[in-house]
C-alpha cells in the first residue's frame, strides 16, 4: 500500500523559508504572488498493513518523526 503524507506549518506560525520564496518570486518577475507557506511531502510504502491498522500506523509515524504535532499539521492519502 502507497500513502502520500503532506506536512505544513499551522496557521499563525511564522515561515521564514515561505517568506524568503515569496520574495525570490518577485524578483524573479512573478507579479501577483500573494504569500507562499512551504511544507514537506513524504512518499511511503508499506508491506503487509492495511485499513485502519495502516492509518494507525502512518499517524503514529507522523507524530513520532515526520512531523511536529504542536507547530505542524499533517494530511495521510492513502493509494
Amino acid at each position: 500500500m502507497k500513502a502520500r503524507i503532506v506536512v505544513t506549518l499551522k496557521n499563525g506560525v511564522l515561515d521564514p523559508q515561505g517568506k524568503a520564496i515569496e520574495g525570490a518570486l518577485g524578483h524573479l518577475g512573478f507579479d501577483g504572488v500573494g504569500s507562499v507557506r512551504q511544507g514537506k511531502v513524504f512518499d511511503v510504502e508499506l508491506h503487509g498493513t492495511v485499513g485502519e491498522t495502516a492509518q494507525a500506523q502512518l499517524d503514529a509515524m507522523c507524530d513520532k518523526l515526520l512531523a511536529n504535532p504542536v507547530i505542524e499539521n499533517y494530511t495521510v492519502e492513502i493509494a
